[in-house]
Protein backbone atom coordinates (compact mmCIF):
# COMPACT_ATOMS: atom_id res chain seq x y z
CA UNK A 1 0.00 0.00 0.00
CA UNK A 2 1.76 3.45 -1.01
CA UNK A 3 4.68 1.38 -2.22
CA UNK A 4 5.15 0.47 1.90
CA UNK A 5 5.30 -3.07 2.24
CA UNK A 6 2.80 -4.78 6.12
CA UNK A 7 5.04 -3.15 8.44
CA UNK A 8 5.38 0.35 7.38
CA UNK A 9 1.61 0.38 6.10
CA UNK A 10 0.38 -1.22 9.60
CA UNK A 11 2.61 1.88 11.42
CA UNK A 12 1.05 4.68 8.82
CA UNK A 13 -2.33 3.52 9.68
CA UNK A 14 -1.61 3.20 13.42
CA UNK A 15 -0.35 6.80 13.36
CA UNK A 16 -3.03 8.35 11.13
CA UNK A 17 -5.64 6.61 13.36
CA UNK A 18 -3.75 8.46 16.82
CA UNK A 19 -3.57 11.89 15.21
CA UNK A 20 -7.01 11.77 13.55
CA UNK A 21 -8.56 10.42 16.85
CA UNK A 22 -6.76 12.78 18.98
CA UNK A 23 -9.31 15.13 20.49
CA UNK A 24 -10.69 12.16 21.91
CA UNK A 25 -7.90 10.17 22.85
CA UNK A 26 -6.07 13.55 24.49
CA UNK A 27 -9.28 14.52 26.97
CA UNK A 28 -9.26 11.03 28.41
CA UNK A 29 -11.06 13.00 32.04
CA UNK A 30 -14.36 14.44 32.51
CA UNK A 31 -14.56 18.50 32.21
CA UNK A 32 -14.48 20.15 35.89
CA UNK A 33 -13.12 16.64 37.40
CA UNK A 34 -9.89 16.86 39.10
CA UNK A 35 -7.94 14.73 36.46
CA UNK A 36 -8.88 17.14 33.77
CA UNK A 37 -5.90 19.10 34.59
CA UNK A 38 -4.04 16.36 32.58
CA UNK A 39 -6.44 16.75 29.31
CA UNK A 40 -4.17 17.97 25.94
CA UNK A 41 -7.26 17.43 23.42
CA UNK A 42 -7.65 21.77 22.90
CA UNK A 43 -6.49 22.79 19.56
CA UNK A 44 -3.88 24.76 20.18
CA UNK A 45 -1.43 22.26 22.09
CA UNK A 46 -2.83 19.45 19.39
CA UNK A 47 -1.12 21.68 16.41
CA UNK A 48 1.95 21.80 17.98
CA UNK A 49 1.86 18.38 18.79
CA UNK A 50 1.93 17.23 15.25
CA UNK A 51 3.86 20.58 14.29
CA UNK A 52 6.60 19.73 16.20
CA UNK A 53 6.32 16.02 15.25
CA UNK A 54 7.44 16.95 11.74
CA UNK A 55 10.52 18.76 13.63
CA UNK A 56 11.32 16.24 15.03
CA UNK A 57 10.68 14.03 11.50
CA UNK A 58 12.87 15.98 9.67
CA UNK A 59 15.70 16.43 12.13
CA UNK A 60 15.82 12.04 12.62
CA UNK A 61 16.28 11.82 8.80
CA UNK A 62 19.89 13.62 9.50
CA UNK A 63 20.84 12.65 13.20
CA UNK A 64 19.37 9.30 13.09
CA UNK A 65 19.96 8.25 9.53
CA UNK A 66 23.64 9.89 9.31
CA UNK A 67 24.78 10.39 12.89
CA UNK A 68 25.41 13.96 12.09
CA UNK A 69 24.23 16.06 15.36
CA UNK A 70 23.33 19.43 14.01
CA UNK A 71 22.49 22.26 17.37
CA UNK A 72 21.23 24.69 14.78
CA UNK A 73 18.34 23.03 13.60
CA UNK A 74 16.49 26.26 14.92
CA UNK A 75 18.11 28.65 12.46
CA UNK A 76 15.75 26.72 9.95
CA UNK A 77 12.42 26.53 11.95
CA UNK A 78 12.75 30.76 12.48
CA UNK A 79 13.64 31.14 8.56
CA UNK A 80 10.17 29.23 7.71
CA UNK A 81 8.40 31.19 10.35
CA UNK A 82 9.51 34.46 8.95
CA UNK A 83 8.96 32.99 5.34
CA UNK A 84 5.19 32.42 6.01
CA UNK A 85 4.81 35.37 7.48
CA UNK A 86 6.02 37.79 4.64
CA UNK A 87 3.87 35.81 2.51
CA UNK A 88 1.12 36.30 4.61
CA UNK A 89 2.12 40.11 4.21
CA UNK A 90 2.60 40.15 0.31
CA UNK A 91 0.52 38.32 -1.17
CA UNK A 92 -2.67 36.19 0.36
CA UNK A 93 -4.03 34.75 3.79
CA UNK A 94 -3.56 31.76 1.73
CA UNK A 95 -1.48 29.23 3.54
CA UNK A 96 0.00 27.09 0.84
CA UNK A 97 1.97 29.72 -0.68
CA UNK A 98 3.30 30.43 2.69
CA UNK A 99 4.12 26.66 3.52
CA UNK A 100 5.56 26.54 -0.38
CA UNK A 101 8.04 29.24 0.30
CA UNK A 102 8.78 28.25 4.00
CA UNK A 103 10.31 24.68 2.47
CA UNK A 104 11.86 26.59 -0.42
CA UNK A 105 13.37 29.21 1.49
CA UNK A 106 14.82 27.01 4.24
CA UNK A 107 16.28 24.48 1.98
CA UNK A 108 18.04 27.68 0.55
CA UNK A 109 19.47 28.32 3.97
CA UNK A 110 19.96 24.35 4.84
CA UNK A 111 22.20 24.09 1.07
CA UNK A 112 24.44 27.11 1.88
CA UNK A 113 25.04 26.35 5.88
CA UNK A 114 25.31 22.65 5.21
CA UNK A 115 27.69 23.13 2.13
CA UNK A 116 29.89 24.61 5.29
CA UNK A 117 29.60 22.83 8.24
CA UNK A 118 29.42 19.55 6.47
CA UNK A 119 33.17 20.29 5.45
CA UNK A 120 33.66 18.82 9.57
CA UNK A 121 32.49 15.60 11.10
CA UNK A 122 31.30 14.65 14.83
CA UNK A 123 31.55 17.43 17.50
CA UNK A 124 33.02 20.01 15.23
CA UNK A 125 30.13 19.81 12.97
CA UNK A 126 27.91 20.35 16.05
CA UNK A 127 29.51 23.05 17.07
CA UNK A 128 29.56 24.78 13.43
CA UNK A 129 25.90 24.50 12.91
CA UNK A 130 24.99 25.95 16.15
CA UNK A 131 27.20 28.92 15.58
CA UNK A 132 25.87 29.57 12.03
CA UNK A 133 22.23 29.21 14.40
CA UNK A 134 23.33 31.93 16.99
CA UNK A 135 24.23 33.88 14.41
CA UNK A 136 21.15 33.98 12.44
CA UNK A 137 19.84 35.11 15.50
CA UNK A 138 21.63 37.63 16.43
CA UNK A 139 21.21 39.07 12.67
CA UNK A 140 17.19 38.70 13.16
CA UNK A 141 17.73 41.16 16.24
CA UNK A 142 19.88 43.53 14.66
CA UNK A 143 21.00 43.84 11.37
CA UNK A 144 18.11 42.12 9.74
CA UNK A 145 15.83 44.36 11.57
CA UNK A 146 14.24 45.76 8.39
CA UNK A 147 13.10 42.37 7.55
CA UNK A 148 12.73 40.33 11.00
CA UNK A 149 11.49 43.34 12.78
CA UNK A 150 14.22 43.02 15.59
CA UNK A 151 12.83 41.89 19.00
CA UNK A 152 9.01 42.81 18.28
CA UNK A 153 8.88 40.17 15.91
CA UNK A 154 7.75 40.03 12.52
CA UNK A 155 3.39 40.42 12.47
CA UNK A 156 0.57 41.57 10.40
CA UNK A 157 -0.87 45.10 10.25
CA UNK A 158 -3.66 46.72 8.29
CA UNK A 159 -1.12 48.50 6.24
CA UNK A 160 0.26 45.22 4.60
CA UNK A 161 0.08 45.78 0.95
CA UNK A 162 -1.61 41.92 0.40
CA UNK A 163 -2.17 41.67 -3.85
CA UNK A 164 -4.04 38.70 -3.64
CA UNK A 165 -6.04 39.55 -0.99
CA UNK A 166 -7.90 42.54 1.32
CA UNK A 167 -5.41 44.41 3.69
CA UNK A 168 -8.79 44.28 6.65
CA UNK A 169 -12.02 42.55 6.70
CA UNK A 170 -15.22 44.59 7.08
CA UNK A 171 -15.01 45.37 10.27
CA UNK A 172 -11.64 46.66 9.74
CA UNK A 173 -10.03 43.66 11.70
CA UNK A 174 -6.83 42.18 10.14
CA UNK A 175 -7.97 38.51 8.51
CA UNK A 176 -6.98 35.38 9.42
CA UNK A 177 -5.31 32.47 7.72
CA UNK A 178 -7.26 30.21 5.95
CA UNK A 179 -6.85 27.17 3.21
CA UNK A 180 -9.35 28.20 0.79
CA UNK A 181 -11.82 30.08 2.84
CA UNK A 182 -11.06 27.39 5.51
CA UNK A 183 -10.20 29.84 8.95
CA UNK A 184 -7.48 27.81 10.69
CA UNK A 185 -8.99 28.75 14.03
CA UNK A 186 -12.15 27.82 13.02
CA UNK A 187 -13.25 25.12 15.80
CA UNK A 188 -16.34 22.76 16.12
CA UNK A 189 -17.16 21.53 20.11
CA UNK A 190 -19.24 18.84 20.49
CA UNK A 191 -20.24 17.59 24.28
CA UNK A 192 -20.90 13.84 24.91
CA UNK A 193 -21.96 13.68 28.47
CA UNK A 194 -19.64 15.12 30.99
CA UNK A 195 -16.78 15.38 27.75
CA UNK A 196 -16.50 17.86 25.31
CA UNK A 197 -14.05 17.53 22.22
CA UNK A 198 -12.89 20.40 20.05
CA UNK A 199 -11.89 19.36 16.55
CA UNK A 200 -10.36 22.34 14.59
CA UNK A 201 -9.80 23.24 11.07
CA UNK A 202 -5.74 24.48 12.34
CA UNK A 203 -5.28 20.85 13.91
CA UNK A 204 -6.53 19.06 11.17
CA UNK A 205 -4.69 20.70 8.55
CA UNK A 206 -1.31 20.17 10.42
CA UNK A 207 -2.32 16.90 10.97
CA UNK A 208 -2.42 15.67 7.38
CA UNK A 209 0.27 17.45 6.61
CA UNK A 210 2.55 15.55 9.73
CA UNK A 211 1.07 11.96 7.97
CA UNK A 212 2.43 13.33 4.67
CA UNK A 213 5.85 13.81 6.08
CA UNK A 214 5.49 11.02 8.00
CA UNK A 215 4.99 9.07 5.12
CA UNK A 216 7.82 10.08 2.90
CA UNK A 217 10.15 10.26 6.06
CA UNK A 218 9.08 5.98 5.53
CA UNK A 219 10.06 5.99 1.64
CA UNK A 220 13.35 7.86 2.79
CA UNK A 221 14.41 5.32 5.59
CA UNK A 222 13.28 2.48 2.92
CA UNK A 223 15.02 3.85 -0.16
CA UNK A 224 18.58 2.84 -1.76
CA UNK A 225 19.32 6.74 -0.15
CA UNK A 226 18.14 6.04 3.30
CA UNK A 227 20.52 2.62 3.29
CA UNK A 228 23.30 5.34 2.15
CA UNK A 229 23.05 7.94 4.82
CA UNK A 230 23.03 4.24 7.34
CA UNK A 231 25.97 3.41 5.77
CA UNK A 232 27.72 7.14 6.38
CA UNK A 233 26.55 6.36 10.37
CA UNK A 234 28.22 2.76 9.98
CA UNK A 235 31.33 4.20 9.31
CA UNK A 236 32.13 6.86 6.69
CA UNK A 237 36.01 6.57 6.69
CA UNK A 238 35.80 3.07 5.23
CA UNK A 239 33.26 4.60 2.60
CA UNK A 240 36.07 7.09 1.16
CA UNK A 241 38.53 4.80 0.88
CA UNK A 242 36.13 2.46 -1.56
CA UNK A 243 36.44 5.61 -3.58
CA UNK A 244 32.72 7.01 -2.57
CA UNK A 245 31.94 10.47 -2.15
CA UNK A 246 29.48 10.64 0.73
CA UNK A 247 29.33 14.40 0.77
CA UNK A 248 26.65 14.55 -1.98
CA UNK A 249 24.88 12.02 0.78
CA UNK A 250 25.17 14.04 3.87
CA UNK A 251 24.27 17.46 2.12
CA UNK A 252 21.05 16.41 0.19
CA UNK A 253 20.00 14.94 4.14
CA UNK A 254 20.61 17.96 6.07
CA UNK A 255 18.93 20.23 3.14
CA UNK A 256 15.57 17.71 3.47
CA UNK A 257 15.92 18.04 7.44
CA UNK A 258 16.17 21.31 6.50
CA UNK A 259 13.13 21.69 4.58
CA UNK A 260 11.17 19.76 6.55
CA UNK A 261 12.18 22.14 10.13
CA UNK A 262 11.02 24.90 7.61
CA UNK A 263 7.41 23.27 6.94
CA UNK A 264 7.38 23.36 10.99
CA UNK A 265 8.13 27.09 11.35
CA UNK A 266 5.92 27.61 8.48
CA UNK A 267 3.02 26.05 9.60
CA UNK A 268 3.59 27.43 13.22
CA UNK A 269 2.76 30.83 11.34
CA UNK A 270 -0.32 29.57 9.79
CA UNK A 271 -1.91 29.12 13.18
CA UNK A 272 -0.53 32.21 14.64
CA UNK A 273 0.54 34.64 11.87
CA UNK A 274 4.16 36.09 14.20
CA UNK A 275 7.58 35.52 13.62
CA UNK A 276 10.40 36.00 16.12
CA UNK A 277 14.01 35.19 16.50
CA UNK A 278 13.45 33.73 19.49
CA UNK A 279 12.27 30.87 17.51
CA UNK A 280 16.02 30.28 16.08
CA UNK A 281 17.53 30.68 19.44
CA UNK A 282 19.72 27.52 20.76
CA UNK A 283 17.86 26.44 23.63
CA UNK A 284 15.15 25.63 20.42
CA UNK A 285 17.63 23.68 18.90
CA UNK A 286 18.58 21.95 21.53
CA UNK A 287 15.06 20.68 22.66
CA UNK A 288 14.65 18.87 18.73
CA UNK A 289 17.55 16.84 20.39
CA UNK A 290 16.23 15.77 23.10
CA UNK A 291 12.71 15.17 21.14
CA UNK A 292 14.87 12.62 18.83
CA UNK A 293 16.81 11.03 21.41
CA UNK A 294 13.76 10.60 23.98
CA UNK A 295 11.75 9.29 21.65
CA UNK A 296 14.35 6.89 20.04
CA UNK A 297 16.61 8.24 17.18
CA UNK A 298 17.01 6.25 13.94
CA UNK A 299 13.53 5.04 14.64
CA UNK A 300 10.36 5.70 12.71
CA UNK A 301 7.88 6.93 15.08
CA UNK A 302 10.56 7.33 18.07
CA UNK A 303 10.65 10.97 17.49
CA UNK A 304 6.97 12.12 16.94
CA UNK A 305 6.42 9.95 20.41
CA UNK A 306 9.06 12.24 21.87
CA UNK A 307 7.62 15.63 20.59
CA UNK A 308 4.96 14.85 22.22
CA UNK A 309 6.02 14.16 25.45
CA UNK A 310 8.20 17.05 25.63
CA UNK A 311 5.09 19.33 24.43
CA UNK A 312 3.07 17.71 26.76
CA UNK A 313 5.15 18.34 30.03
CA UNK A 314 6.15 21.78 28.96
CA UNK A 315 1.97 22.82 28.75
CA UNK A 316 0.41 20.65 31.15
CA UNK A 317 3.07 20.32 34.11
CA UNK A 318 3.75 23.51 33.96
CA UNK A 319 0.21 24.64 34.41
CA UNK A 320 -0.10 22.96 38.05
CA UNK A 321 0.67 25.68 40.76
CA UNK A 322 0.57 25.85 44.52
CA UNK A 323 -3.38 26.17 44.17
CA UNK A 324 -3.71 23.29 42.20
CA UNK A 325 -1.61 21.11 44.73
CA UNK A 326 -3.50 21.73 47.32
CA UNK A 327 -6.83 21.13 46.09
CA UNK A 328 -4.90 17.83 45.20
CA UNK A 329 -3.82 16.90 49.00
CA UNK A 330 -5.89 18.72 51.27
CA UNK A 331 -7.27 15.57 52.87
CA UNK A 332 -3.82 15.23 54.35
CA UNK A 333 -3.23 16.99 58.09
CA UNK A 334 -2.06 20.76 57.55
CA UNK A 335 1.50 20.12 58.47
CA UNK A 336 2.22 17.60 56.09
CA UNK A 337 0.10 18.93 53.40
CA UNK A 338 2.50 22.06 53.55
CA UNK A 339 5.04 19.66 53.48
CA UNK A 340 4.05 17.38 50.29
CA UNK A 341 2.59 20.56 48.64
CA UNK A 342 6.44 22.30 48.79
CA UNK A 343 8.15 18.90 47.92
CA UNK A 344 6.02 18.82 44.57
CA UNK A 345 5.83 22.50 43.80
CA UNK A 346 9.71 22.11 42.80
CA UNK A 347 8.53 19.97 40.31
CA UNK A 348 6.21 21.06 38.12
CA UNK A 349 4.63 24.87 37.45
CA UNK A 350 8.49 26.98 36.92
CA UNK A 351 10.09 23.74 37.96
CA UNK A 352 8.53 21.35 35.38
CA UNK A 353 12.08 20.71 33.54
CA UNK A 354 13.33 19.24 36.56
CA UNK A 355 11.03 16.69 36.36
CA UNK A 356 11.35 16.70 32.31
CA UNK A 357 15.44 16.45 33.24
CA UNK A 358 14.95 13.56 35.74
CA UNK A 359 13.05 11.69 33.51
CA UNK A 360 15.50 12.33 30.38
CA UNK A 361 18.22 10.87 32.30
CA UNK A 362 16.44 7.47 33.25
CA UNK A 363 15.44 6.91 29.43
CA UNK A 364 18.65 7.40 28.66
CA UNK A 365 20.05 5.25 31.43
CA UNK A 366 17.81 2.21 31.00
CA UNK A 367 16.43 2.90 27.70
CA UNK A 368 19.04 3.86 25.75
CA UNK A 369 16.42 3.60 22.57
CA UNK A 370 14.35 5.51 23.86
CA UNK A 371 10.57 5.40 24.25
CA UNK A 372 10.11 3.02 21.21
CA UNK A 373 12.65 0.41 22.82
CA UNK A 374 10.64 1.29 26.08
CA UNK A 375 7.37 -0.26 24.02
CA UNK A 376 9.03 -3.15 22.41
CA UNK A 377 10.65 -4.15 25.57
CA UNK A 378 6.46 -4.35 26.78
CA UNK A 379 5.46 -6.01 23.52
CA UNK A 380 8.16 -8.85 24.04
CA UNK A 381 7.23 -9.15 27.91
CA UNK A 382 3.60 -9.71 26.88
CA UNK A 383 4.61 -11.81 24.44
CA UNK A 384 7.07 -14.31 26.20
CA UNK A 385 4.25 -14.22 29.03
CA UNK A 386 1.49 -15.56 26.41
CA UNK A 387 4.06 -17.91 25.07
CA UNK A 388 4.68 -19.25 27.88
CA UNK A 389 1.10 -19.56 29.39
CA UNK A 390 0.29 -21.61 26.14
CA UNK A 391 3.40 -24.15 26.06
CA UNK A 392 2.13 -24.56 29.99
CA UNK A 393 -1.43 -25.29 28.74
CA UNK A 394 0.01 -27.70 25.57
CA UNK A 395 2.10 -29.28 27.78
CA UNK A 396 1.75 -32.94 28.54
CA UNK A 397 2.56 -35.39 31.29
CA UNK A 398 4.40 -38.53 29.90
CA UNK A 399 2.42 -41.71 30.67
CA UNK A 400 3.08 -44.38 33.11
Amino acid sequence: MFGLDKKDTTLLIVVALMVLLAPFILNPFPEGSAMAQFNAGYPDLMQRFVIFGIFAIGFNILFGLTGYLSFGHAAFLGVGSYSAVWMFKLLSMNIIPAIVLSILVSGIFAAVIGFVSLRRSGIYFSILTLAFAQMSYNLAYSVLTPITNGETGLQLSLNDPRILGSSATADGSIPVTSLFGLEMRAAEQIQIGPWAFQFSVGFYTCAIIMLIAFYLSIRIFRSPFGLMLRAVKSNQQRMNYTGLNTRPYTLTAFIISGMYAGLAGGLLACMDPLAGAERMQWTASGEVVLMTILGGAGTLIGPVLGAGFIKYFENIFSKINESTLDGWFSFLPDGLQHAVVWVADHFVGSGWHLTLGILFMLVVIFLPGGLVEGGQRIYAWISGSKRKAKAAETKTEPAE
